[in-house]
């Protein structure tokens, strides 16, 4: 596991357990990292700066960057917007399909396969009225900025993120020299390869050195190298309780707010008030959680061990986070109701009369 921590100016890295099952190794702050959907909040601070300037706006239908030829669903009156893709409320399913037997992580679908798959989904809900957490949707977004900035998506993120700040680790097409350093887990998980086919999602790869610039970002505590994100990027977009229904969302709580990949918790007023944002995949489970009142953040990956503990690594981050900061954890979610048990349906006997 690696572990870093930011609280203002200062950042703390922790390595744990092995690079490797048996390598003897602890992971250093150079160890290449898979960040599965912490790729997401680099997809939706494009978009905010991509709105900045006027390339892209948040109600801009889906059907606008298609392919030519290509018709996105919708429902009456209901296009999918990229605010819709970017809260899961677009109303399509988390992932196309399996990926056939033997495919690398993250490469599948890529972009052909999704546009052509597209076309012939009948939506699940009306765009904006459920929260239905969609990695093809993030898919779908990146697609679609990086037809608004007319150049492909990695390069985009090239451009207007990591070469900015000073991530030169963090990227879809780790070297050969960088692929020795990726961390393995208990299982294989196939291929260190090119992930650009899920840019939008998961594909991205970083280090602890980059995560930390990136805490400093989003907290907005670096030096003049590092500005802050736009607050725009991590706002509540959507309150759940507005919405019909919501599913995939609460892996680290109970979210009080929808922003655009980022989960809330706890009400903003309150100092424990939290943004995160979950990830796992291809052996990894990632974390990211922001608590802007104390500008404190925590990073971590882990890769999958021999043994499972059962451990909600998300909420114990929660807690750590909160710790740092002299504040009380967050307090666990209430049991969810029983389900009704199922009527029995009780035949009625025919009277004699009838019989």
């Amino acid at each position: 596991m690696v572990l870093v921590v930011v609280r203002d100016k200062q950042v703390f890295f922790r390595g744990y357990g092995e690079t490797a099952p048996g390598s003897n190794q602890f992971p250093t702050q150079t160890s290449i990292l898979r960040l599965c959907s912490l790729s997401k909040i680099f997809a939706t601070d494009l978009l905010i700066k991509l709105a900045g300037d006027k390339l892209v706006r948040l109600d801009d239908p889906l059907q606008k960057f298609a392919p030519p030829k290509v018709k996105v669903p919708a429902r009456p009156a209901h296009p999918i917007t990229l605010a819709d893709l970017a809260t899961h409320t677009s109303g399509l399913p988390r992932e196309v399909g399996r990926a056939p037997k033997g495919t690398p992580h993250f490469t599948f679908p890529d972009y052909d396969y999704r546009w052509h798959w597209l076309p012939k989904q009948l939506l699940k809900t009306v765009p904006g009225t459920a929260a239905l957490y969609s990695n093809v949707a993030y898919d779908l977004l990146g697609d679609a900025l990086e037809k608004a900035a007319h150049m492909p998506y990695a390069k985009l993120l090239a451009e207007r993120t990591t070469e900015p700040l000073g991530m030169s680790e963090t990227g879809f097409t780790p070297n050969a020299a960088q692929c020795q350093r990726l961390l393995l887990g208990a299982h294989d998980q196939g291929p260190c390869t090119d992930t650009q086919s899920s840019a939008g999602s998961a594909g991205v790869y970083s280090t602890a050195v980059d995560m930390a610039v990136w805490l400093k970002y989003l907290l907005g505590t670096g030096t003049p190298a590092i500005p802050a994100q736009n607050p725009a990027a991590q706002g509540v977009y959507i309150l759940p309780e507005t919405l019909a229904k919501e599913s995939g969302l609460d892996h680290a709580g109970t979210p009080t707010g929808i922003g655009l990949g980022w989960m809330h918790l706890l009400p903003p007023t309150d100092p424990s008030h939290i943004v995160e944002k979950t990830g796992g995949g291809a052996g990894f489970l990632t974390y990211i959680a922001l608590n802007q009142a104390n500008h404190t953040g925590i990073f971590i990956a882990a890769t999958d061990g021999a043994i499972e503990t059962h451990l909600n690594v998300f909420r114990e981050a929660n807690n750590l986070l909160l710790a740092i900061d002299g504040l009380p954890p967050i307090p666990p979610d209430p049991p969810k109701p029983a389900p009704r048990p199922a009527r029995k349906k009780i035949a009625k006997r025919k009277s004699a009369a009838t019989a």
